[in-house]
């Protein structure tokens, strides 16, 4: 039986680079009562009526109610719930079964149907007068709390040695849970770890109806120092609280209600919480009514006599006249707006849209434009200083050791950042055009007064407009007069192209085409180049068809830009990606010409980047998109190309990297990228494999470890069964809460700054390293886990080798903060996403040959790159 991979244990420590003393946002927590034990109890919910309670929220009501009530007959014992369906227990409960009946008044009013308001004429019900004068629901609720597994507390000692199982990362599960049970005790959103207080103070307006709320990440971490708590501030979305119609405006930028798209807005405000003016109660929105408030009837009963005791008659009435005539509610816009249902989609309860108002932290979950992304990025950074002092405070503030679960576990909680040991490491020399060597500072550098190391001939190019914002003939002659004081022959281009006027309103893809039609008349033959100006950056319609038109049907490279304003800096940046994507090379590491980096410039060895790219949130349809990008010819470590396919969605692994059978023309990933190595470096077969990975949490290494290296070792074996290259495999993550400051500086850590000890996994082989310059807000290390080193790189070789990887990435004049493979395997993902509208591709997904993946869908495929470009850096 064939053993599964499993994480490879540090080899040893790095020595090499300054050392330096740090802080970081880990806080050292001690457990004192290791002997004792979790109960788990698995919670079973009810109503009176058996019906299973599905609505989040109450849960957390129904076990506090059942704490006060029934507290003795449980030996008097703290629970840290869930929320959901787990309780946990210091020591047994009195009994191994325990069940409970509970009562709760004013349970929850978005299970409410009597809110005044007028129900669908459909639903016969009792009297709106009957519904008014109930001041608030009582619910019965049974529980049954059901002995499920005891865990040790000793598990976490067991983890602070490296050997985690599976009670280890229960007992750990255990301190989160109260962490997060703690938080909503104090009213907050809870999103996984993070917790978000409802202060004003923690919001900013980032436009359209959203605000970004800035919280707090708190989970434990087992480490070589021991136990600790890490703490990081963290941001969501939530809409904006206050009246519904108010956020609509905001949320679709329109001047008043009567513009709104009723169709957008049905969808946006589904399922959030709102507070019904007239009746001070909360309710869940259900949908939006067809009609509007003025002609939206319903069938009213009447009392009648003085005083409502008499006969009732049945009126027909509008729900508009209902709430101005009967309620004297006055309505001032409503009239002609749709209403709001609070009630079932079946059996509906109507209230005017102007008496409704959003609750607070309430989350918003659709993807945000590019506007309020960048919003919100420019909004939420924070200095070292800042970030540190806040978090000082948060500490204060959650008063950890006032929470009875944790005292009756004996868990304390130091309020001081951990002290740790990094080391500066030396930047790479790097090389420039003439032969000239020179060091970067703190992780920049610039071309001034220098020449590009392998600059490329443009003879043969043209420029094509789809907007005229910029002055072109100005471009044209600085990009000239740029590229020749760097090395680039650049011709004049064949010719300027500007879109037909008529095509400006059509869509995307027949305005590509015609520009293509324009391109074939205007040009004596195919060009080696084309610069196109979008109408605007980032988000384009233009930009995917474009690029599919270019690099899959006509096989042309080609650079979009929409310039704002155009200066050298602007100019020479453009001009790195076209070198690079044209086949030249920027800059270099001297250590790649020279020979000189260990175990990789004696033996062939190719570096992948492995990255897949999914939809934005909510968008459960979209297909992810796998890219692998390799190194080619030999000894090069600058030289990359990619390869590219559509998955099912929101699938990580990746799962074309090998086809034995199936499409002769697709036989996987790494088998075009291993040819490709061959024939680029003289025919040699890689004997070492380097492979980066991104994107995968602690949970799905395991995975990487086993699917997708035995998927790489496949494909090898495919082409040589006597071929054994040896592996090594480093995930790489971006997305963690540690953070790094100097002690007695207002600055970021420098660039190369590397930590592998103290707050480092206690048996994995694991590091952080920060490779760049953190110019704003606080640097962001990467955390790199070493899963399988057959290669047998020493501790130093591998972080030098991480560390130059960051200074090879041919767009920029900085090092990045993570290897170049990754960075550039998530530029191809990108790029392809955008190469077609997803419901275009459904339509030919079945005379295209979709496949499919993970046993779900049939997935469309992408289209292949032409030839021309399939082995350039076309991604840059």
């Amino acid at each position: 039986m064939k053993l599964s991979r499993v994480p490879m244990p540090r080899p040893g420590l790095g020595k090499k680079g300054q050392p330096v003393p740090l802080l970081t946002n880990h806080f050292k927590v001690s457990v004192r009562n290791v002997d004792d034990y979790f109960y788990h109890y698995s919670v079973l919910l009810k109503y009176e009526d058996e019906r299973p309670v599905e609505g989040k929220g109450i849960g957390r009501k129904v076990i506090d109610k059942l704490h006060q009530t029934y507290g003795m007959d449980l030996g008097n014992k703290d629970f840290a719930y869930d929320g959901e369906k787990s309780l946990f227990t210091l020591g047994a409960l009195p009994q191994v079964k325990n069940e409970f009946t509970v009562v709760l008044e004013d349970v929850s009013s978005s299970r409410a149907t009597g809110t005044g308001s007028p129900r669908g004429s459909d639903s016969p019900g009792e009297s709106d007068y009957k519904r008014v004068r109930r001041p608030y629901r009582i619910k019965t609720f049974k529980v049954e709390l059901n002995f499920a597994a005891k865990i040790p507390m000793k598990s976490i000692a067991i983890a602070l040695k490296g050997y985690e199982n599976e009670n280890s990362q229960e007992a750990l599960r255990v301190l989160d849970i109260i962490l997060r049970q703690h938080a909503a005790k104090q009213g907050c959103l809870l999103v996984r770890q993070s917790f978000f207080h409802n202060n004003p103070r923690n919001f900013t307006d980032i436009g359209g109806g959203i605000l970004g709320c800035r919280g707090f990440h708190s989970s434990f971490r087992t480490s070589q120092g021991g136990l600790s708590l890490n703490i990081d501030v963290s941001t969501t979305m939530i809409v904006k609280p206050g009246p519904v119609v108010q956020f609509l405006i905001d949320n679709q930028n329109v001047k008043d209600p009567y513009l709104l798209d009723w169709t957008k807005a049905k969808r946006v405000l589904k399922n959030l919480r709102i507070m019904t003016r007239h009746t001070n109660q909360e309710f869940k929105i259900v949908g939006l009514s067809e009609q509007p408030c003025n002609e939206l009837r319903f069938n009213f009963k009447q009392r009648n006599g003085r005083d409502g005791n008499g006969d009732s008659d049945t009126i027909e009435i509008t729900v508009y006249d209902y709430f101005t005539k009967y309620r004297n509610i006055p309505l001032s816009f409503s009239a002609t707006l749709p209403c709001i249902n609070v009630g079932k989609p079946k059996r509906p309860t109507y209230v005017p849209i102007e008496l409704c108002s959003l609750v607070s932290l309430q989350r918003y979950t659709k993807a945000l434009s590019t506007f309020q992304r960048s919003s919100l990025v420019e909004k939420s950074r924070q200095k070292p200083q800042e970030r540190m002092s806040v978090l000082t405070e948060a500490l204060k503030f959650n008063n950890y050791d006032a929470d009875p679960m944790l005292q009756a576990c004996g868990v304390t909680i130091s309020t001081g950042f951990t002290q740790v040991d990094g080391r500066v490491l030396q930047p790479p020399k790097l090389r420039v055009g003439n032969g000239e060597d020179f060091m970067p500072s703190r992780g920049r550098w610039n071309f001034n007064h220098k020449k590009l190391v392998e600059p490329i001939e443009i003879s043969r190019w043209a420029v094509v407009t789809f907007s005229a914002r910029c002055d072109i003939g100005s471009l044209i002659r600085d990009l000239i007069k740029c590229s020749n004081m760097k090395g680039i022959v650049m011709k004049e281009p064949f010719d300027v192209i500007e879109e037909n006027p008529s095509m400006r309103r059509g869509p995307p893809v027949a305005r590509v085409d015609d520009m293509f039609q324009q391109i074939k008349k205007k040009l004596p033959g195919a060009p080696q180049f084309l610069l196109c100006l979008l109408p605007e950056r980032k988000n384009s319609d233009i930009y995917g068809p474009w690029k599919r038109k270019c690099l899959a049907e006509f096989g042309i490279v080609t650079q979009c830009i929409a310039p704002t304003r155009v200066n050298d800096q602007y100019v020479t940046n453009v001009l790195l990606k076209i070198n690079a994507k044209l086949g030249g090379i920027n800059s270099f590491l001297n250590i790649e010409r020279s020979q000189a980096i260990p175990l990789v410039s004696n033996t062939p060895t190719i570096i992948l980047g492995m990255d897949v790219s999914h939809g934005s949130p909510g968008q459960s349809d979209i297909p992810s998109i796998a890219a692998v990008v390799s190194s080619r010819q030999w000894p090069s470590i600058s030289r990359y190309r990619a390869s590219v396919r559509s998955q099912s969605p929101k699938h990580e692994m990746i799962d074309s990297l090998f086809k034995p059978v199936g499409d002769k023309n697709d036989e996987g990933i790494i088998r075009e990228l291993l040819i490709d190595f061959y024939t680029s470096s003289g025919k040699r077969k890689p004997e070492n494999i380097i492979i980066f990975r991104d994107g995968v949490s602690e949970s799905q290494f395991v995975q990487v470890l086993n699917i997708e290296l035995d998927q790489i070792i496949e494909a090898c074996k495919f082409l040589d069964e006597q071929w054994f290259p040896k592996f090594t495999l480093i995930i790489a993550q971006k997305n963690h809460h540690t953070k790094f400051f100097q002690p007695k500086s207002p600055d970021n850590v420098q660039p190369g700054t590397v930590i592998d000890s103290k707050i480092c996994h206690p048996r994995n082989y694991d590091f952080y390293m920060c490779s760049h310059a953190g110019m704003i807000g606080t640097t962001r290390p990467t955390h790199y886990h070493v899963l399988l080193d057959e290669i047998e790189f020493s501790a130093d070789d591998l972080q030098e080798l991480v560390h130059s990887l960051s200074y090879v990435y041919q767009r920029s004049t900085t090092a990045i903060s993570v290897v170049a493979p990754i960075c550039y395997a998530h530029l191809a993902a990108s790029q392809l996403s955008q190469f077609v509208k997803f419901d275009d591709m459904a339509e030919s997904s079945s005379s295209h040959g979709g496949h499919r993946s993970a046993g779900s869908v049939p997935v469309p495929e992408l289209p292949r790159l032409h030839q021309n470009v399939s082995s350039s850096m076309f991604f840059c």
